[in-house]
């Protein structure tokens, strides 16, 4: 808590917390969107690398939840599925992370900003691409894709959200795939981040601090989804996102 403190004042601490909540009841009603969620609004009162840090271990616990909810079984199921999506995309993550110390500030609020942007305006529009969900190559250039971006940000929910879409995902299926790709991408970026210096003892301390609120959040979340229409909810943190996004890149391009 003493490093915590020293770069956070009480209230943007609260406000970190405030935002944790808010992205873990995102994810727990629509499956994604966390990350994107916790880099935009933590990066505004502190580093992107810093922000990068401070959602991984929410990130990580919270997909395991999801990809749980219907039990190890199906989520093993899923794995088993989507095994090359997840096998390409662990490696160009593992490769780009390594590239967080070498990129400026500016430049990784235009990585991040950019899809984010792009992504959400895609399925904001109500464009829904048609795919073969048996394209191997199609598969294996989504999962490059989102690693790449996911190495960088910690963000690979977009690609990934659109390629489920794209290819006709059931609903409960694309919410437990969502969780356990994820979740697995999560853990390589634990990893891959202890090997970048991103995630340190100096910074663990604010990613355990975010833990709490976003377990909170995704549970209320839940709870939501199975009461509320999720499609006015994901059109609703689209809309969020894309104005996350378009800051941003505001950012990026002009330094403030």
């Amino acid at each position: 808590m003493e490093f915590i403190f020293s770069i956070l004042t009480p209230l943007t601490f609260a406000f970190a917390i405030l935002i944790a909540v808010f992205a873990g009841v995102v994810k727990g009603l629509v499956g994604f969107a966390m990350p994107m969620i916790l880099i935009s609004g933590l990066s505004t009162f502190m580093s992107p690398e810093l922000a990068l840090a401070g959602l991984i271990i929410p990130t990580v616990v919270t997909n395991g939840m999801q990809a749980l909810r219907q039990g190890p079984r199906e989520a093993i199921g899923s794995i088993k599925k989507f095994s090359l999506f997840l096998g390409v995309g662990a490696v160009f993550l593992v490769i780009s992370a390594q590239l967080v110390p070498l990129v400026s500030i500016n430049a990784l609020f235009l990585i991040i900003g950019v899809p984010v942007i792009f992504f959400s305006f895609i399925l904001l529009s109500g464009w829904q691409p048609k795919f073969d969900h048996n394209s191997r190559l199609l598969e294996a250039g989504v999962g490059a894709f989102a690693g790449s971006i996911g190495g960088v940000s910690g963000v690979w929910g977009p690609p990934t959200v659109t390629y489920l879409t794209a290819i006709n995902t059931p609903k409960v299926d694309q919410m437990r795939v969502q969780g356990t790709i994820y979740g697995l991408g999560a853990l390589v970026l634990f990893f891959a981040h202890l090997q970048s210096g991103v995630l340190r003892w100096e910074t663990l301390p604010l990613s355990f601090a975010m833990l709490p609120p976003a377990v909170l959040g995704i549970w209320l979340g839940f709870k939501l989804q199975d009461r509320i229409d999720q499609k006015l909810f994901k059109r609703m943190t689209l809309v969020v996102l894309l104005l996350a996004g378009a800051n941003l890149i505001r950012r990026g391009l002009i330094g403030t």
